[in-house]
């Protein structure tokens, strides 16, 4: 099949994203910080945000098991603009090249509900989507094959019509096994190759 649309990732693919930025202004120690990301607000806890557990919701056990934080957990909801540096290099141009060819763009992300209307708002190559898959709408996460039936259900094209980047493999690897083309994100370079050698660029 032609390759007639690209499906992004947006977590370090289009948007950096650094928790540890955020919490170097609340902690002096880098040991401490590194405790704080390891133990407490962990990808093991964030994950249910993901799902779609209200934030709100998923800090109350976390607060009263380690209230000394309690200031630093709230932040995980409200801080994300000062968790991510930017842009990934190449992804953005990427974006509008594609965009120029008239090539459809959508986004399938492990997000939380709280964060993705931020991030809309916050990133120009966002208006280039024209559908958004978000695990915290839907309930599931990547790499679980629900959200990719999800997707396949919600995009016009057939998955082997559409070209996935994701930074995980793991989350390429599921992608694969579904149907849909698939590439892991490594950095921009690979990333206009990727497209050039699908057709794309």
């Amino acid at each position: 099949m032609t390759v007639k649309a690209v499906l992004w990732d947006l977590g370090n693919v289009l948007i950096d994203w650094q928790p540890a930025q955020l919490y170097r202004q609340h902690f002096d120690d880098e040991a401490e910080l590194r405790h704080f990301l390891d133990n407490v607000c962990n990808m093991d806890w964030h994950v249910h945000h993901d799902r779609g557990v209200p934030m709100a919701e998923n800090r109350k056990p976390l607060i009263a098991q380690y209230p000394h934080y309690e200031k630093q957990i709230r932040l995980w909801e409200t801080g994300l603009a000062d968790m991510v540096t930017g842009t990934l290099p190449g992804t953005p141009e990427a974006i509008e090249a594609l965009h120029a060819r008239d090539v459809p763009q959508y986004a399938l992300t492990n997000m939380p509900a709280e964060w993705i209307d931020w991030v809309v708002e916050s990133f120009p190559s966002m208006s280039r989507m024209r559908d958004v898959v978000v695990s915290g709408h839907e309930g599931v996460v990547k790499p679980e094959p629900e959200i990719y039936a999800i997707t396949a259900q919600r995009l016009p094209h057939a998955p082997g019509e559409v070209l996935f980047f994701d930074d995980r493999m793991k989350n390429v690897e599921a992608a694969r096994a579904y149907g849909f083309l698939a590439e892991q994100f490594i950095d921009g370079d690979k990333l206009h190759a990727d497209l050039r050698t699908h057709g794309l660029l």
